[in-house]
């Protein structure tokens, strides 16, 4: 209010910023913009709110005055006592610019709705530039100018009605309809029509007579055939309180159309199990082209992938982990299509194509046979053709924009090979990276010039090969969804560029949970967010932008790790004895004020005589003299094998000399639970601080010690576990999930599996990020199966995914579960097929389309059995990741070409059948493109 006074009432316009918006106790809501009245968006002198209730809402208002010229951007925030941002409105700016016939003295009254994350979605290139673009191909209109002598003239108040709307068909228009004459009495064909003026906004300016008031109103679109779509909600209501001396105008910024919510639908394939007539032994780029087909012609709207990064880290199949990274910047050479190298491919090389076709063309991947054929046919190209083009206009246009990471990765991949190591530590001189060192590396004079070239020609090829099948995928209405890994390998590009971003000595993983019961240690160093805030997470950013060049929506990995990751030491190799990174730890003095003082018992591995002799028989005594000193009653690892490292390490140099009783992996499992025997983790940075180990009333140390004892640590595991974090945890995202949103227009899925704390779902739900269920995993702890009936809106459904078997899997790997599932999900009596039938699939899949999820997305092989033809192959053989070992090898491919399916017709029918029969929304096919286009013409004419 104190604004006001910076112009006198007869030269100044006064805007009343009015919105709805419950807050809890101790936070206000403040309106913060461009112009100095609005405190240049710095929120200290923005303009604070009050709150009026008004019926059942609350309304909270606030005015200031401003020339009669004015514009600005602005956004609504909550804030506290001290004007520290609470949450702020998702989206796009706020724009504000008076009408040109607004003059001085005039009163404005601004009707905002706040903006949610969901608002913000149509605006994503996913549905901007793919499933709603057609909206945007309409043309813009103004709309209509309302002369200010016929405004004074009338006793009527001016509306400017606003709405959103994303989804209009060619030809269809969108009208406000409602109580007044001026709207039409609720008749269409006398409604107010409003204006497209771009950006999904739609327009329209009525002088409506006082008398009216208060009216009642609904938005609609209109068909060019004569139907009519209608708001599914009650009424909008406006209502004034102006005297008939003041001259209103009011702004109506309405939100968006309430219709019934978007949804469609995807398949999901790791690229490299995609098979196709021409594939050299594994997906390729180009193959997406003919997935995009077949998704098209099956009804899907989005084809999912997992990471396509390059991960060629160790040289062999380890490397075929997708989520492993060696660079975030560089695409996998693995996805090459060798054949598109050049236009004048010599026959010798053509030859050998074939012939390594032949050779490759396998049940599943063969990931070092594979990557080492392309690489060299590659390599037999680029000698032939690299003048050609590394001279070209095309990869110079290429080189400039990705030369920030193009330079240090070709230099990265040299090294490697010439050192036979990723591990960069060994490196010698160039262990340390600098600008002047790669410049060196990277030079034309420079020795190694050519093997540097080599890679940014792959690079260039990649680049240009999936850029062609993701123009592809848009221009067919399909969303292409690509995968941001959470971690990177430590022996990465990435880490050896930026060590200052990563922390080293530890690693990242996830607490116990439905994959694995005994935790998950993926081995990626941790984020040094700190360090990161410093260039605003410049990192990500560039991260983020790289992947909007080949993708319209993507899935955020492990999106927990943004709230808080599980932090593991580097030592270990297992998941379970690790802490939350940030987390507030129990410190020494709050542990010793409830009793609890011995913390060498409670912090080291808790070993007795009985505890080896059960696990390891009458060989305990060897097992003993080998690994531990005996103190008193107890027993203590020694020195050389007092980490899971080195307890491995030890015992690989036992069995090569035959000292071991029993089978390697049985000791070590052994061993591991011993050493894990602790009920507190001592930080190694900070003596005084602890962290419960998880299920730590799982242990016989916890077991062991006093009663008081164990109900202090229950009740200050509960307490760490789950509630003292939740503020922490909650702003911990706030500062940096709404970087990652911001770096891109892509639209974002958060993968949001696993121990979920509380603030999870609340800040996605803020944020606008789309959650994931699965069935089988329901968050609600009282369930064993979901009902997907019951999802919210906000998110991806789906059967199975990539880190768990296939439905077909799973279905028959446990019959009593299976039976569980057959009389309570399906409704079924008696028992079950022990086969997961197509009849079984058809269902499942029924009530996924069926969902209220915005995406039902489904693993192809879930797809693939709703057919018999298509499950001869073992279940089993079909699961693309398992969890629970860490050297999993990631080699799945589908057994049926791209082309096979594409001439299917029966299952393309079946499942598109489902999709439109569910209400989700279908590509439109070539055909029916074709038909559209006829009938425009024939309207125009």
């Amino acid at each position: 209010m104190g604004h006001s006074g910076l112009f006198s009432s007869t030269k100044s316009v006064k805007i009343t910023f009015r919105i709805p918006y419950f807050t809890e106790w101790g936070q206000t809501l403040l309106v913060c913009g461009s112009q100095p009245m609005l405190g240049s968006w710095d929120l200290k002198k923005g303009l604070l709110l009050s709150p009026v209730h008004q019926g059942d809402e609350l309304i909270w208002t606030g005015t200031i005055a401003v020339p009669s010229h004015f514009n600005c951007d602005y956004r609504y925030y909550v804030v506290d006592d001290a004007r520290n941002a609470l949450r702020w409105e998702m989206g796009n700016k706020r724009t504000l610019s008076l009408p040109p016939f607004c003059q001085e003295g005039q009163i404005v009254e601004l009707h905002d709705f706040w903006q949610t994350g969901s608002d913000a979605l149509p605006f994503r290139s996913a549905f901007k530039d793919v499933i709603f673009c057609k909206t945007s191909t309409l043309n813009i209109d103004s709309p209509e100018v309302v002369l200010q002598d016929k405004l004074d003239q009338e006793d009527s108040i001016l509306v400017r009605f606003k709405i959103c709307c994303p989804n209009v068909e060619e030809g269809t228009s969108v009208y406000v309809i409602g109580s007044s004459m001026k709207l039409g009495q609720w008749k269409v064909q006398d409604g107010l029509k409003l204006h497209y003026t771009g950006e999904y906004i739609w327009e329209a300016y009525c002088l409506i007579p006082r008398g009216d008031f208060p009216i009642k109103y609904k938005y609609c679109k209109y068909g060019k055939n004569g139907s009519l779509s209608l708001e599914i909600s009650s009424p909008r209501e406006l209502c004034i309180g102006f005297s008939r001396s003041q001259r209103p105008f009011i702004l109506l910024s309405d939100g968006m159309l309430r219709e019934m919510p978007w949804r469609g639908a995807g398949v999901a394939m790791p690229m490299f199990s995609v098979r196709s007539e021409a594939d050299l032994g594994v997906g390729e780029f180009l193959d997406l082209k003919l997935l995009v087909d077949w998704a098209v012609e099956s009804g899907f709207h989005l084809v999912q992938l997992l990471p396509i990064n390059d991960t060629s880290v160790h040289g062999m199949w380890w490397d075929s982990y997708p989520y492993s990274s060696l660079s975030v910047f560089a695409l996998h050479p693995l996805y090459l299509r060798v054949q598109a190298l050049s236009k004048n491919m010599p026959e010798d090389i053509k030859s050998e194509i074939r012939n390594a076709k032949e050779l490759l063309d396998r049940k599943d991947v063969d990931y070092e046979a594979t990557l080492a054929t392309k690489l060299s046919i590659a390599k037999k190209v680029f000698i032939k053709e690299k003048d050609l083009i590394l001279n070209s206009s095309s990869f110079h246009k290429f080189f400039s924009e990705n030369e920030e990471w193009l330079k240090p990765y070709a230099a990265f991949c040299f090294l490697r090979d010439f050192f036979e190591t990723s591990d960069h530590s060994q490196w010698g001189r160039f262990s340390s990276y600098s600008k002047e060192k790669l410049e060196k590396l990277v030079s034309k004079d420079a020795l190694q010039y050519d093997t540097i070239c080599f890679h940014f020609y792959l690079q260039f090829h990649l680049h240009l090969q999936l850029s062609e099948a993701a123009e592809y995928a848009r221009s067919k209405g399909v969303v292409l969804k690509g995968d941001l890994p959470i971690g990177v390998d430590r022996n990465s590009v990435d880490t050896w560029v930026y060590p200052n971003l990563f922390r080293m000595n530890t690693s990242t993983g996830a607490p116990p949970d439905y994959f694995d019961k005994n935790g998950q240690n993926w081995g990626f160093p941790t984020y040094n967010w700190e360090e990161m805030s410093k260039d605003n997470y410049a990192w990500w950013r560039a991260r983020l932008t790289q992947m909007g060049k080949y993708f319209t929506a993507y899935r955020i990995d492990h999106i927990l790790g943004f709230f808080r990751i599980w932090e593991l030491p580097d030592h270990s190799m297992t998941g379970l004895i690790g802490k939350f990174r940030p987390s507030i730890p129990l410190s020494q003095e709050e542990l010793e004020k409830e009793g609890i003082w011995d913390f060498d018992r409670l912090t080291r591995p808790y070993v007795r005589k009985e505890f080896l002799e059960e696990k390891f028989g009458d060989s305990w005594t060897l097992i003993a003299a080998n690994f531990f000193n005996e103190y008193l009653d107890r027993y203590e690892f020694k020195e050389d094998c007092n980490t899971e490292k080195k307890i491995a390490a030890k015992l690989k140099s036992c069995a090569e000399r035959s000292l071991l009783p029993d089978s390697e992996d049985k000791i070590r499992r052994d061993l591991f639970d011993l050493l894990k025997n602790i009920v507190l983790i001592r930080d190694p940075e900070h003596a005084r601080s602890f962290y419960p180990r998880f299920n730590l009333e799982d242990t016989s140390s916890f077991r062991d010690v006093d009663d008081h004892s164990k109900n202090v640590l229950k009740r200050l595991y509960y307490d760490y576990y789950f509630h003292r974090q939740e503020k922490l945890w909650r702003q911990n995202a706030l500062k940096t999930l709404p970087v990652l949103l911001n770096s891109s227009n892509m639209l974002a899925c958060g993968e949001d599996l696993g121990l979920i704390p509380a603030c999870v779902h609340p800040v996605m739900q803020e944020l606008g990020l789309i959650g994931l269920r699965i069935q089988r995993m329901p968050n609600e702890p009282d369930l064993e199966f979901g009902f997907p009936s019951q999802y919210s809106y906000m998110t991806v459904c789906a059967p199975s995914c990539h880190d768990c078997s296939t439905l077909r899997a799973w279905w028959e790997e446990d019959e009593e579960r299976r039976r569980r599932f057959f009389n309570s999900v399906m409704g079924c009596d008696g028992l079950p097929p022990d086969r997961c039938v197509p009849d079984v699939v058809y269902f499942v899949i029924r009530q996924h389309v069926e969902a209220p999820s915005m995406w039902a997305i489904f693993p192809l092989q879930d797809l693939l059995a709703l057919k018999e033809k298509y499950t001869t192959r073992p279940a089993t053989e079909e699961t693309i990741n398992d969890p629970t070992n860490p050297k999993h090898y990631w080699r799945y491919r589908v057994h049926v070409t791209m082309e096979s399916l594409l001439e299917d017709k029966e299952l393309k029918a079946t499942i598109k059948d489902l999709i439109e029969g569910s209400g989700r929304s279908c590509p439109p096919l070539a055909e029916d493109v074709k038909q559209m286009s006829r009938e425009t013409a024939a309207i125009a004419l």
